[in-house]
Parts: C-alpha cells; sequence; structure tokens
C-alpha cells in the first residue's frame, strides 16, 4: 500500500511545477501504463487495483506492484472515475533537437492551449509514423496528466519538445520545408509535398503567432465544402492536425 508521503507527492505531480521539481510524471490506464512500461521510460512506482493484478500478474511482478484498495487510488488520481492501475514515471532527458537531421515530416505546435487536442495530436503523430513534435514554451505541458490521458499510450513513442520554434525554424536546412495552418492559403491536397518538412499548427484561440510568418514557406489550408453563414468557422486543432497528416502522407 502507498505511504502517505506517496500520496502527497503523485497529488503534487498534477502541477507542473512540482513535475518539474520532482523528475516525475504520472500516468493511468491499462493502455497507457502498459505502453509506457514496455517502453524507455524509467519506473518509479506501480499501483493496481487487486483485479488489475490478478490480469496482469507477470506484469505485476516484474514491477513490483503495490496493490491498492479503491480509496487509495481516488486519493491518487486525477480522474473522476480513477482506473485500476497508475504507475509514476520519470520525465525523459531528450536529446537536443537538431533540425539539421530532418528526414521525415516533423509537427510543430504554437500554443496549443487545451489538454485533449494535445494528447490526441500526440496519438495522431503515432498512428501517422511522426516522431517528433516540437513545442512552444506557451503550449500545455505533454505530461499534464490529462494530456498523458489522452494520448492513450502514444507517448511511449513519439519525442515531444518544448523549445524556442523560432530559433528552430531559423536554423532549419533550405531543403526543409515548413507548412504553416491557416484559414486561408492553398489548399493541402494541391502543394507540392517533398516526403519531409515542418507541418506547423497555431493556437486553438489565436493561430500561427506573426512571429513565425516569415519562416513559413507554404501557406497551407484544409478546404471548406460548406458555404456561406452556415458553415463552420473553423476545425478544432486536432482534428485539422489529423487531416493534414493524413494528407502528407498520402
Amino acid at each position: 500500500m502507498p505511504t502517505k508521503a506517496q500520496i502527497k507527492l503523485i497529488k503534487s505531480l498534477h502541477l507542473k511545477k512540482y513535475r518539474n521539481e520532482y523528475n516525475l510524471f504520472v500516468a493511468e490506464g491499462s493502455t497507457n501504463v502498459l505502453e509506457l512500461l514496455n517502453s524507455p521510460f524509467r519506473l518509479q512506482w506501480l499501483f493496481a487495483r487487486e483485479s488489475w493484478i490478478e490480469k496482469f500478474t507477470e506484469r505485476a511482478k516484474e514491477h513490483n506492484v503495490q496493490q491498492v484498495s479503491g480509496k487509495e487510488m481516488e486519493m491518487m488520481s486525477s480522474l473522476k472515475n480513477p482506473s485500476e492501475v497508475l504507475a509514476v514515471f520519470k520525465l525523459p532527458e531528450l536529446p537536443d533537437f537538431n533540425p539539421g537531421t530532418i528526414d521525415d515530416y516533423v509537427l510543430a505546435l504554437d500554443g496549443i492551449k487545451d489538454p485533449g487536442n494535445l494528447g490526441t495530436i500526440v496519438r495522431t503523430a503515432d498512428w501517422f509514423g511522426i516522431k517528433n513534435i516540437l513545442c512552444t514554451h506557451e503550449t500545455v505541458d505533454v505530461y499534464n496528466p490529462k494530456v498523458v490521458q489522452a494520448t492513450m499510450g502514444s507517448l511511449a513513442r513519439v519525442r515531444v519538445y518544448y523549445l524556442d520554434l523560432e530559433k528552430i525554424l531559423t536554423e532549419m536546412p533550405t531543403d526543409i520545408d515548413v507548412y504553416g495552418a491557416f484559414l486561408h492559403g492553398d489548399p493541402v491536397n494541391s502543394v507540392e509535398k517533398q516526403g519531409k518538412g515542418v507541418i506547423l499548427i497555431g493556437s486553438e484561440a489565436h493561430g500561427i503567432s506573426k512571429d513565425y510568418l516569415s519562416l513559413i514557406t507554404h501557406k497551407i489550408t484544409i478546404p471548406a465544402f460548406s458555404k456561406g453563414k452556415s458553415g463552420a468557422e473553423s476545425l478544432n486543432a486536432a482534428v485539422a492536425t489529423a487531416i493534414l497528416c493524413y494528407e502528407f502522407r498520402r
């Protein structure tokens, strides 16, 4: 069973400042936990209800699971309906991102604020085989429990960097195109694609910052089929990302 100190620490990890202070984050749910256990992420603690331990006996033994009650899981969880398993992992130490090594598509996110959107974007990147996501510091923390939950384990396979995006785009090799998503631009299905490049998605409320406009080589848009005032004004950031990823892979 978890100690009072462990429960207190785990609850504190719901906030970014404590995740950074302790260099730890929380993952909940069987899919998330199992995917991360199979990855290079380093496990700190594993807690589970008896039902999960019976279902995954070998994994439980391998990782020294601590059995907890429903009440204890509820005390540690950030979910309204706590799952059967909760794990605490070390934050990964990523190497510096080198724009000179880009040989595939990379997603760049400018100020995505919604945890569900970011988690879905990570999951989408995983589905389309995109291994790297570059985020501005204004983008929500990928280790926020709500983001981790929404990734459904894809965080195990996608590297998410927080960096000076303007600096990275400025240092981009000349053969790497930067595709910026806008409401008005060239239809993405008509744009020539090189098989590699940066796909830049702006924030839900403000779009792409003007700081990056001069660094974008192609302004692209997803054509709307609704006409007039009856149509939607824009697409959800995660939905737009999924459509763009499909089109670039297609």
